[in-house]
């Protein structure tokens, strides 16, 4: 979990996928809150906040990812065998809040997401992308991200840019930016949130090996974007939360460098354009959609909701506008050369 050298926040959300007590428990993941009685410490090296852990069940997770995690927080203070005033976590507890009080989802989550859309522009995932504009053998200053392949790294400012897309999110009353490629080195995390904050894309191994100036950024015509379940998952959390929004989202390889950004129209500063809706600066690929083509691509992976009914490898492909996505097992991103 901590490999990362995540900084975690007051909202932020950890998918454990596993009884936090090695019961059968339903309680297997974790949202994150300050903690009620412990007060922030100044020291000399700074701010020390206190946070606590409170566990929920995997419908809550999602809630809070297609949502808000402090929204989520909200609502288990309201019910008290789910958290109460004090977000107590009981491993024993049967019944996520949406089960003890159905109307939560409907009249609380549901409707919050239409109004607010989601605060999440960002995850750690399984992922990779191929440019099927050029033919493989064709390697000079390509950046397509083959599995199998071992990709040149992200530049540092690369990854600077990346880390500030996770942070900023949509503006309060302006238009969500893309940070310039030569944003100054600023800390983020993957929700939208203040400035100070780390993400997940904060490693040692992203330090650049070729230097920044000398990767050009591409127009791509096709391009093939593959995911894991758990990261397809959440691919209509990243259009219907995010890009009908007027937002953007990052997936952020796991196992690599590559990077995935989608934006919508009102996102400025992304080099993705209308015009060349693909682009990629060495290993980070930007794609813009369309509001119309979002709507079109939500009815078309309308069965990423049932993951219960869901079969992989699964394949998804417009080609009019030259777009595959696949659905792939993990065993093809934990073993990249099989």
């Amino acid at each position: 979990l901590f490999v990362a050298e995540n900084t975690f926040c007051s909202g932020d959300h950890v998918s454990w996928h596993s009884p936090l007590d090695n019961s059968e428990s339903r309680i297997q993941h974790m949202l994150l809150t300050e903690d009620p009685q412990m007060q922030p410490v100044q020291t000399p090296f700074g701010i020390v906040t206190f946070l606590q852990i409170v566990g929920v069940c995997t419908e809550e997770l999602h809630a809070a990812q297609q949502w808000n995690g402090q929204g989520i927080l909200e609502l288990l203070r309201t019910v008290p065998v789910a958290g109460g005033p004090w977000l107590i976590t009981d491993m024993r507890r049967g019944e996520t809040i949406f089960e003890i009080d159905p109307h939560l989802q409907q009249e609380r989550v549901d409707k919050g997401i239409e109004t607010d859309g989601s605060n999440l522009s960002g995850v750690s995932a399984k992922c990779a992308w191929d440019d099927l504009s050029r033919p493989p053998e064709d390697d000079e200053d390509s950046r397509s991200i083959c599995i199998g392949s071992q990709p040149r790294r992200l530049s540092g400012k690369d990854t600077e840019q990346i880390r500030e897309t996770l942070r900023r999110g949509l503006e309060i009353n302006s238009k969500p930016v893309l940070p310039p490629i030569n944003a100054q080195r600023q800390n983020g995390l993957n929700h939208d949130r203040a400035p100070s904050r780390k993400d997940s894309l904060e490693s040692e191994s992203s330090a650049a090996i070729i230097p920044h100036e000398l990767i050009r950024t591409r127009q791509l015509e096709s391009v093939h974007l593959k995911f894991n379940q758990e990261s397809g998952a959440l691919i209509p959390l990243c259009l219907r939360g995010r890009l009908l929004h007027g937002r953007h989202f990052t997936y952020k390889s796991i196992t690599g460098d590559t990077a995935i950004t989608f934006v919508s129209t009102g996102v400025e500063g992304a080099f993705a354009t209308e015009e060349h809706p693909y682009a990629a600066h060495g290993p980070w690929l930007q794609i813009l959609l369309t509001e119309e083509f979002v709507e079109r691509m939500l009815e078309d992976l309308e069965d990423l909701n049932s993951p219960e009914e869901f079969k992989l490898p699964k394949e998804y492909s417009w080609p009019e506008k030259k777009l595959k996505v696949s659905i792939l097992p993990d065993a093809v991103f934990d073993n990249p050369l099989h």
